[in-house]
């Protein structure tokens, strides 16, 4: 799990990196569905801005458009060293996590969740 969010970290990385660019010579935009629809923002709202943000060197203005970036930077960073530690043998091969552990993460994925989206809608002032 930990490897697949990492790498998951990784393509939005490489994805803010081009984004900007490609957005300014386009003129698309990937709007969020939720807020479009009902004008509420959803949990995840403002990672775009924070990972293009943090990739610019910008930690504050990626602070204030959703702090979670940082735990999804944070596993990117270490996803490289770990799958290179695994492919030479200096650190052994992930073991599956019981169902209590996939419970637990299930939930506190979930709190994670809505406490990004308490912040997203006291940061846009909605409700």
């Amino acid at each position: 799990m930990p490897e697949r969010l990492g790498l998951f970290g990784v393509a939005v990385a490489a994805a803010a990196a081009i984004w900007p660019p490609l957005t300014g010579a386009t003129g698309l935009a990937a709007p969020c569905l939720l807020r479009w629809l009902t004008g509420v923002p959803c949990p995840g709202c403002g990672l775009t801005t924070a990972s293009v943000a943090l990739v610019h060197g910008d930690v504050i203005g990626a602070l204030r458009a959703n702090p979670v970036i940082f735990g999804l930077a944070a596993l990117a960073v270490a996803v490289g060293p770990m799958l290179g530690l695994r492919a030479v043998g200096l650190l052994r091969a992930p073991v599956a996590w019981s169902s209590r552990a996939r419970r637990a993460t299930g939930w506190g994925a979930a709190l994670l969740a809505l406490a990004s989206w308490a912040f997203q809608l006291i940061r846009l002032g909605v409700g």
